[in-house]
């Protein structure tokens, strides 16, 4: 089948034509080849004050080419971060060009308006602002996670406009992904709004997941943090799972690999409860790694992701501990804390708490692995991994599953150093990144 590149940045690929052809020649013969849809670029008026070009999300040039889903029934998978520059909702401003009928609205885990905690099942409601019924994929049985047939039957495309923060574990790709396989069954286009991975398309870091380790925070064939925005990782759906499904993606215009969410001119929206900062989503990739265990990682705090800790751990000697490590980018300090609700609610825990002092030679991923093993080395006799079952799975360790294998948390148990796992998943980072011909939408400019 179909899949579509509309609209481009002069900075996405040196030679839009060139690009195509050889995403193109790249598709096996059942496909169709992909088929270029160039658009003029228009500048965007924002309080962005820089001699950067501004970038638009592909929200943005689909308001200004609405003929997309002109004349279509169209559902809208989203939530509350999907919003322009000026921060009117991709639900609002859609439907108000009349490109068609909004007939629907799908959401991911947390919610339409993201209030919904983790793991927490959310039932489906009717929007108060647009009056369209909500159907959550996100419910209380793995079974939600994919659309029903009968929500897709009077449905011409499924537009998708979801915040990702590029870590494979956060789940809204994964939503995409469930929403792809059923729309190939349905014969139901898809169309992807891109946006920018905010935490830049450069680094890569963590390793594939293993056969028998998939789950819904490892279902993508991509890196633990993966530098990709969702459009792509939507290409390589499309390539490797959902080859007859009509795909068309909208890309962003003027993003460069190299640039963070601050560097855009765009707006940061919570995309979930615990997600408030772009300094928690650098962190992020990494620090989810704490949800296997049974430390808090800061949820029902003002600082998730940035502090850890447990009634029983001595604050000052982890520091100490993980200060002779020598890792890069990022700060730590002795820290208290009460959680609100989550675990330990309401108890005062004792741990660290984490600051980035250089995104770009930080590695979330090791530092989240570092800090399991140092707690578990220092307090031995408490440490426990989580028991309770982890995004629908019981019967594989929440580690595993986030991680990818069985291999990290092998290291910490056994009392093996990370150095051939790190550089075992490096190479793999290197393999995938041979693959991604055809797939990157964007590039920086020389």
């Amino acid at each position: 089948m179909v899949s579509r590149l509309f609209g481009y940045s002069a900075h996405s690929v040196d030679n839009v034509d060139a690009e195509l052809n050889r995403c193109a020649v790249k598709k096996p013969s059942s496909r169709q080849a992909v088929k270029p849809y160039s658009l003029p670029r228009h500048e965007k008026k924002t309080g962005y004050d820089t001699d950067m070009p501004k970038v638009q999300t592909g929200l943005e040039v689909l308001l200004e080419t609405p003929e997309l889903i002109g004349g279509r029934k169209w559902a809208l998978l989203a939530n509350q971060a999907a919003v322009t520059a000026d921060l009117d909702p991709a639900r609002v401003v859609l439907p108000a060009g009349k490109p068609g009928l909004l007939v629907r609205l799908f959401a991911p885990e947390h919610g339409l308006d993201g209030v919904a905690q983790d793991m927490e099942a959310v039932a489906d409601v009717r929007d108060p602002i647009t009056g369209c019924e909500v159907r959550s994929l996100y419910g209380s049985t793995a079974e939600t996670l994919e659309p029903a047939p009968q929500d897709l039957e009077d449905v011409d495309v499924v537009v998708v406009d979801l915040p990702d923060i590029g870590a494979r574990h956060y789940t809204f790709a994964a939503t995409m992904d469930w929403v792809m396989a059923a729309c190939e069954k349905a014969r139901v286009e898809v169309l992807v709004l891109d946006r920018p991975n905010p935490i830049g398309g450069r680094m890569r870091e963590g390793g594939m997941v293993e056969g028998g380790f998939e789950s819904f925070v490892s279902q993508l064939p991509v890196p633990a943090r993966h530098g990709l925005t969702l459009g792509e990782i939507a290409l390589i759906l499309h390539r490797e799972r959902h080859p007859q499904l009509e795909l068309t993606v909208v890309p962003c215009r003027e993003w460069q690999r190299r640039n963070w969410l601050d560097a855009t001119g765009l707006p940061w929206v919570p995309p979930s409860p615990n997600m408030p900062s772009l300094e928690t989503a650098t962190l992020y990739p990494g620090l989810c790694l704490v949800e296997a265990t049974t430390l808090s990682e800061g949820r029902g705090t003002t600082r998730p992701f940035h502090l850890v800790g447990a009634p029983w751990i001595d604050a000052e000697g982890l520091v100490s501990h993980l200060r002779a490590l020598d890792l890069p980018g990022i700060s730590l300090r002795p820290a208290r804390f009460r959680p609100q609700f989550g675990k330990y609610g309401s108890e005062i825990c004792a741990g660290v708490e984490l600051g980035v002092t250089d995104r770009d030679s930080l590695e979330p991923v090791a530092l989240g692995l570092h800090i399991l093993k140092s707690i578990h080395d220092l307090h031995p006799g408490d440490f426990a991994w989580r028991s309770d079952p982890y995004e629908f799975v019981s019967d594989v360790p929440a580690l595993d599953l986030l991680t990818g294998s069985a291999a990290a948390r092998e290291c910490i148990e056994n009392g093996l150093d990370f150095d051939s796992l790190f550089e075992s998943w490096r190479r793999s980072v290197e393999d995938f990144e041979s693959r991604l011909d055809g797939v990157l939408l964007y590039h920086d400019s020389r």
